[in-house]
């Protein structure tokens, strides 16, 4: 059953009349037309979705999340445990893999599939024990010669004081000094939200991917307008402030490429939205697998020092 957004009533009210005449024999005809309206009306609706509605796509609580992703894209996935410093953060789960065949190492943030889950992952906000976590993944990758996919969805890292306590923003600095010096592909993929420090510590990469309905900033809508308007209330009139949206941040030159997703956004259809982001990633891989080392490295550099 699909949870209707906000913006969504309409398209609730067209589906639920077409349920309620399918069930009726001489409801049938009727249904058909009332279907086609709707499917009319869900890929209007979403062709002129704003900055803020897409915001509400990129967190809506039936979106893949990671565990689906890598069950979808992904095979043999052994997962790495600890920092080997403190413990292990469930908010950043990683492992090897295999992707089409292809060796891989997959890292990204858990945010949960139900609130028992959610309050596990702690909703994807990872500690500094999940940055450096993934750090050692990438290490490991490195010395294996793995290329490294990065899936990424998390309001940002975790502000909590014993966050802080622990150098929250030493591992957030270390885990993009790790994306950066690596020299094996590294293609990051924003699928949900792409928050603030703790989305680029995993998103430093070759190759930046969002899905067209993800969303990518420095901070939440309702953060930036609980600074500049002292209500976060004004979130909408930050998104379109802000510029988060895929179609912005590929003209702005901050991601490499959009995957588009299935009509009605990724959660009305997951296996297709998996089977185009495969489509993606294959191509990157491929046309990342060329360079050395170096060549790498010095990409990366150039990518992001000309972002200022």
């Amino acid at each position: 059953m699909i949870q209707y957004l906000p913006f969504e009533k309409p398209i609730e009210a067209l589906d639920k009349h077409v349920a309620e005449l399918s069930a009726l024999p001489e409801g049938l005809d009727e249904a058909r037309m009332l279907r086609e309206r709707a499917d009319k009306l869900l890929a209007d609706t979403y062709a002129r979705l704003s900055p803020w509605e897409r915001t509400l796509v990129a967190r809506h609580p039936q979106r893949p999340r990671f565990e689906k992703l890598v069950a979808a894209l992904f095979t043999d996935f052994l997962p790495i445990a600890g920092d080997r410093t403190f413990g292990d953060d469930a908010a950043i789960i990683g492992g090897f893999a295999r992707f089409e065949g292809r060796k891989v190492m997959v890292i990204g943030h858990v945010k949960g599939e139900d609130t028992p889950g959610r309050l596990h992952h702690n909703f994807g906000m990872a500690r500094p024990e999940g940055y450096r976590k993934a750090i050692r993944m990438m290490e490991l990758a490195d010395r294996f010669g793995l290329p490294v996919v990065t899936l990424v969805d998390t309001p940002g890292a975790f502000p909590g004081v014993d966050a802080e306590a622990r150098g929250q923003a030493e591992a957030i600095a270390r885990s993009t000094e790790a994306c950066l010096s690596l020299g094996v592909p590294l293609v990051a993929v924003i699928f949900g939200e792409g928050g603030s420090g703790g989305a680029v510590a995993l998103a430093a990469a070759n190759r930046v991917l969002m899905l067209e309905h993800a969303v990518y900033s420095v901070i939440s809508p309702e953060g930036c307008a609980s600074i500049l308007w002292r209500s976060a209330a004004q979130g909408p009139a930050a998104a379109e402030a802000m510029k988060v949206t895929a179609g912005d941040l590929l003209k702005l030159g901050v991601i490499h490429r959009i995957v588009y997703e299935p009509r009605g956004g990724a959660h009305r259809d997951p296996a297709e939205t998996a089977k185009r982001l495969a489509l993606a990633l294959r191509a990157e891989l491929d046309s990342l697998a060329v360079l050395s080392p170096a060549q790498l490295r010095r990409e990366r550099e150039d990518f992001f020092l000309k972002l200022g």
